[in-house]
């Protein structure tokens, strides 16, 4: 798949030497520090990498006192987040796990191997033990931000598998959809937000801007469930939702059939136009965090203008209910992208340009979602002119 997509790139020369310039700076803040890092720290570098894809790239560029605040944040998400995809655990066993995974990151030694064999990140958990260590060399101001979001997410997700309990669909109206998004990202936001903050970062107070940097979070993650359509689908989750989706079919599976291609693009579009709603506020907190701390933009704004250019190519685009295919933007685009997120004028002339390509193939006005998509990029268009 690299390879595919180092190929992709070749067609277009400039994103070739992004690629490589963004892998030589990253590779030069780094490489000194590596060497005087434990054992453990390395193995929970190397689980970054291996869990996060192109995010460990965003994060690496951070300062240190904020890199590994958010690589061992991370790494707990993620282990919690492995136990609930995992569909091979039963739920009277998942569903305490997930309320209580808050207590195991303070307990030496615990690890967990019961995942199934093709769970991906399965290894993270059967070396948990080196993240709670490095967890528990933190003083207790970064230690409580970090319990108190996993609690709620834990519960959050709990309460979810729950519900499915008496539905086949994991999301049946948009307020869950909203609320569910809130639990496993939303909060990610939050607690980001805080640890930057207790550890000296100059950004914008949580307290007064929670409502734009949970909408961050759940702007993410929507164009995530957007992504893993097909892949969820396969697993028996389904993560969109119903109110949504029957208007266009009678079964969620059934938007992977080719004689329902135009209603598929149709549901794609609304949830698109779902997605949408929330660029406003990515944009607000970017213009507030602009002037304050260079690094932090950065990492706030390179995932936002990445996740928005994905959801440009995911618009219209059939590929998202392909079986074998995630839609991706290309390596060296990426690369591009984020080489670009020097300043706010730069991060605003993106996402006008994003923006401008979702207009263009917005030309179908069949399309029960076309006005509020229309009106939803005027609106972004408007922000930054």
């Amino acid at each position: 798949m690299a390879a595919n997509q180092f190929i992709k790139s070749l067609l277009h020369p400039t994103e070739i030497s992004a690629l490589i310039q963004y892998k030589f700076l990253r590779s030069n803040n780094i490489s000194k520090e590596i060497s005087s890092w434990s054992k453990n720290k390395k193995r929970c570098y190397h689980f970054l990498k291996m869990t996060s894809g192109s995010f460990s790239s965003i994060i690496m560029e951070l300062e240190q006192k904020y890199r590994d605040l958010v690589c061992m944040f991370y790494l707990i998400l993620r282990g919690m987040d492995t136990i609930e995809d995992d569909m091979t655990i039963p739920k009277d066993k998942k569903i305490p796990l997930l309320r209580t995974f808050y207590e195991k990151i303070s307990q030496k030694g615990w690890i967990f191997t019961e995942n199934g064999p093709n769970e991906k990140d399965r290894q993270l958990l059967v070396e948990f033990d080196v993240v709670i260590e490095e967890f528990l060399l933190f003083n207790k101001e970064y230690q409580n931000i970090i319990i108190d979001i996993t609690k709620r997410m834990g519960d959050g997700m709990a309460d979810y598998i729950e519900k499915t309990s008496y539905s086949k669909y994991n999301i049946i109206t948009i307020k869950e959809f909203e609320e569910y998004c809130y639990y496993v990202a939303g909060l990610v936001g939050i607690g980001i937000n805080d640890l930057f903050i207790t550890a000296g970062a100059k950004i914008p107070p949580t307290s007064e801007n929670s409502k734009i940097i949970i909408s961050m979070g759940i702007f993410l993650q929507k164009i995530n469930i957007l992504r893993d359509f097909t892949e969820d689908l396969n697993e028996s989750r389904r993560f969109w939702p119903k109110q949504i989706w029957i208007k266009y079919v009678e079964e969620i599976d059934e938007l992977i059939l080719p004689k329902n291609k135009i209603n598929s693009i149709y549901c794609l579009s609304e949830m698109i136009s779902n997605t949408l709603l929330h660029v406003i506020d990515c944009l607000n907190y970017l213009f507030k965090v602009k002037d304050d701390d260079m690094l932090i933009f950065g990492f706030a704004a390179k995932p936002l203008i990445i996740a928005y250019a994905t959801l440009a190519l995911s618009f219209k685009n059939y590929d998202a209910f392909a079986v074998e295919n995630k839609i991706k933007i290309r390596k060296g685009e990426a690369a591009k992208l984020a080489l670009q997120c020097t300043d706010m004028y730069e991060v605003a002339r993106l996402f006008k340009e994003y923006t401008k390509v979702i207009l263009e193939k917005n030309s179908d006005s069949s399309d029960p979602n076309f006005m509020r998509i229309n009106t939803a990029c005027v609106q972004v268009k408007y922000l930054i002119l």
